[in-house]
């Protein structure tokens, strides 16, 4: 990698880190068992209104043929399904967000996953965090993806053998299966069951990448390196609490699939480049921000999926 490209990479991981930071956070973020409609915007119309304030406020998903439409960060979804709450191995949490809908390809994969998951992992099941609102979209808080209904986050814990309350579901919290440090895994907390679930979802062929916190990344590499389902777990900011699975564009459809991963089960100097003490603390001020995304910034069939009834 030539010292040019290399500063362009880390530049553009940098810029990430705001998001992705920022996710991690607000995906621990309790709920409310009380939860307060939206009130109505003043111009929903004008092109200024940003599109989370459209998108946050869809209750139900749009009636048409599913697709999922645009790119996994800058896009919606028509013909959205909800994973029911409650199945033989999941249990969805924070359900006063609403997000537990997505395209029916990713239905399909987290009740088919987790079952695999509790089998091989001997967990009785897996704890459903975010996945896409009704209508897809940006979202008012917590991700700059899951707005074509193919991601969906996984709780680093294992369900109980009960089903919650409501109350548990919105307040309960995951794990932190990372140091204080940053620099590797709890080995108090951390287990065979974690590399079982995340293994099981990154050998599905439907599977294009899962994130999770670089320190999970290097405690894989020391019992999976070398294996081919290794090129698909990427590190990101956060994800020390859950892990991020997101799926391949169905053939077909609107979408616009990440570029492959790279070659490698990805143990190499890349991991290293995550444990840089500028990049574990990174110094300065503020993250820069960007201004929310309009309309304008989304495919032009996502007016669509916002009007259909």
């Amino acid at each position: 990698m030539t010292g040019w490209t290399l500063r362009a990479f880390c530049a553009a991981l940098l810029g990430l880190a705001a998001f992705a930071a920022a996710g991690g956070a607000l995906a621990q973020d309790k709920g409310t068992l009380d939860p307060k409609p939206l009130p109505p915007l003043a111009n929903p119309s004008s092109p200024a209104t940003p599109a989370r304030e459209l998108f946050g406020r869809a209750q139900e998903a749009a009636p048409l043929h599913p697709d999922p439409i645009g790119f996994y960060s800058r896009g919606c979804l028509a013909g959205g399904e909800p994973l029911p709450i409650n199945g033989p191995h999941w249990q969805v949490m924070r359900l006063s967000r609403n997000r537990n809908w997505g395209h029916p390809n990713l239905i399909v994969f987290l009740k088919q996953f987790s079952a695999k998951a509790a089998k091989e992992s001997g967990w009785p099941g897996l704890l459903i965090g975010d996945m896409s609102q009704p209508r897809g979209g940006p979202m008012l808080s917590g991700h700059a993806s899951h707005q074509i209904g193919l991601d969906a986050d996984i709780w680093l814990a294992p369900m109980p053998n009960r089903e919650l309350t409501r109350e548990e579901r919105e307040e309960m919290m995951s794990t932190d299966v990372v140091r204080d440090d940053r620099l590797d895994i709890r080995p108090d907390i951390w287990s065979d069951g974690h590399v079982a679930v995340i293994r099981a979802a990154a050998m599905d062929q439907g599977v294009q990448r899962i994130f999770v916190n670089a320190a999970i990344k290097r405690a894989l590499c020391r019992v999976a390196q070398g294996e081919n389902w290794m090129r698909k777990v990427r590190p990101m900011w956060g994800h020390n609490y859950h892990f991020h699975i997101r799926l391949f564009c169905p053939d077909g459809s609107n979408c616009r699939d990440q570029d492959p991963t790279p070659a490698g089960d990805g143990c190499d100097a890349s991991l290293a480049w995550w444990f840089r003490d500028e990049i574990i603390h990174p110094k300065g001020g503020p993250s820069k921000s960007w201004p929310p995304m309009s309309m304008a910034g989304l495919p032009s069939a996502c007016r669509e999926v916002l009007r259909a009834k």
